[in-house]
C-alpha cells in the first residue's frame, strides 16, 4: 500500500501549486481549458442515436440516457455541425480511436493536436460497473488526475475502444488493479481534505511533517477501504473481455456515455491506419457530419 501511495502526495504538491498559480497542464488526450460548464439542465433517462459519416465509411452511437450531461453536449454539438470536418488525430491499435478536436480541421501535417475544444468541461457520469470499456465502447476524453481529480471530461474529445481481448488468468490481476483503484481515490479524497495544510507544508518545506500526514492518510485510507467489498468484475464484463476485448484498465476512471451500435468495421479499419509518433494518422480521416437519428 506504501509504494502504491507514495506518489500521490508529490502529485497532490505539484496540482495543488498548479492551482494555486493558475497554471493548468496541457495534455494529448483533451484540451488544456479550466472553465467548467454550470448549465442547468433537466433529466432525461432516454437514449439517443446519432449516425457518424466519416471519410472511411459510417457507423451509428447509441448515447446513454443514464449520462445525460455527455448525452446533451454530444447531441448538442452534433447538431451545431462542431463535430464536422474534424479529423481522427489520435489512433492506437488494440486500444482506441479518438477524435472530437476543433483544432484539428485545418491542422497542417504533422501538426500536434489534442488541445482544443470548447471553454467547458463536463462533470464526470462514471456509471460504473454498468458501463464499461468493452470494445465499441464510446467514452469521453480527459485531463489527468493531476490536474483534474474530479475527472471532468472534455467538453467535445471523445475516443471508441477497439482495445484487446483478455484471458481468464487476467481477470485475477485486473480485479486486484481495481481494488487498487479503490484505495487511491480514497486516499485523493483524504489528501484534498488536507489540501491547505500540504500547500503550507510545501512553502515551508517540511518534509517529515508531509511523511507524517502520509502515514496517517494511508492508515485511513486502509481502514475505510476494509469496510467497503471489495470491487470485482460483473460476469458481464467478464464476459465482454474474454470474448470482444476492450479496455478494462480505463474503467472507472473515465465517463463510458454510448457505444458503437452499427458501423464497428469502420472503426475497425480507421484503428488500422498508419500513424506517425504522435498517433495520428498519416492521412487525414474526417468526420464528415453527423445526423441525429429519430
Amino acid at each position: 500500500m506504501r509504494s502504491l501511495l507514495m506518489a500521490p502526495i508529490a502529485a497532490l504538491m505539484t496540482f495543488c501549486a498548479c492551482q494555486t498559480s493558475g497554471a493548468s497542464e496541457n495534455t494529448a488526450k483533451t484540451e488544456n481549458k479550466t472553465e467548467i460548464t454550470t448549465e442547468s439542465y433537466m433529466p432525461d433517462t432516454t437514449s439517443a442515436k446519432v449516425l457518424v459519416k466519416t471519410s472511411l465509411g459510417n457507423f451509428t452511437v447509441l448515447l446513454y440516457g443514464d449520462t445525460p450531461k455527455h448525452r446533451d453536449n454530444f447531441l448538442k454539438l452534433a447538431k451545431e455541425g462542431y463535430y464536422d470536418s474534424t479529423l481522427f488525430h489520435r489512433v492506437i491499435k488494440e486500444f482506441m480511436v479518438q477524435a472530437g478536436d476543433p483544432d484539428s480541421r485545418t491542422a497542417a501535417p504533422g501538426q500536434h493536436l489534442g488541445a482544443g475544444g470548447p471553454d467547458y468541461k463536463i462533470d464526470a457520469e462514471i456509471v460504473f460497473p454498468a458501463h464499461f470499456h468493452k470494445r465499441g465502447a464510446l467514452a469521453a476524453a480527459r485531463q489527468g488526475d493531476q490536474v483534474n481529480p474530479m475527472k471532468q471530461s472534455s467538453g467535445s474529445q471523445f475516443y471508441i475502444v477497439t482495445g484487446q481481448k483478455i484471458d481468464s488468468t487476467q481477470i485475477a490481476a485486473m480485479e486486484a488493479r481495481l481494488a487498487g483503484t479503490q484505495k487511491q481515490e480514497i486516499f485523493n479524497r483524504l489528501a484534498m481534505e488536507h489540501r491547505d495544510s500540504i500547500i503550507e507544508m510545501q512553502r515551508r518545506g517540511d518534509r517529515d511533517g508531509l511523511r507524517t500526514l502520509q502515514d496517517t492518510l494511508i492508515a485511513q485510507t486502509e481502514a475505510e477501504a476494509a469496510k467497503i467489498p471489495a470491487p470485482a468484475m460483473t460476469a458481464e464484463m467478464k464476459q465482454a473481455y474474454t470474448t470482444v476485448g476492450g479496455a478494462p484498465h480505463l474503467d472507472g476512471a473515465y465517463t463510458v456515455f454510448g457505444e458503437i451500435v452499427d458501423g464497428m468495421d469502420v472503426i475497425d479499419k480507421i484503428e488500422k491506419v498508419s500513424t506517425d509518433r504522435s498517433d495520428r494518422p498519416k492521412e487525414d480521416i474526417r468526420i464528415l457530419s453527423m445526423e441525429v437519428l429519430d
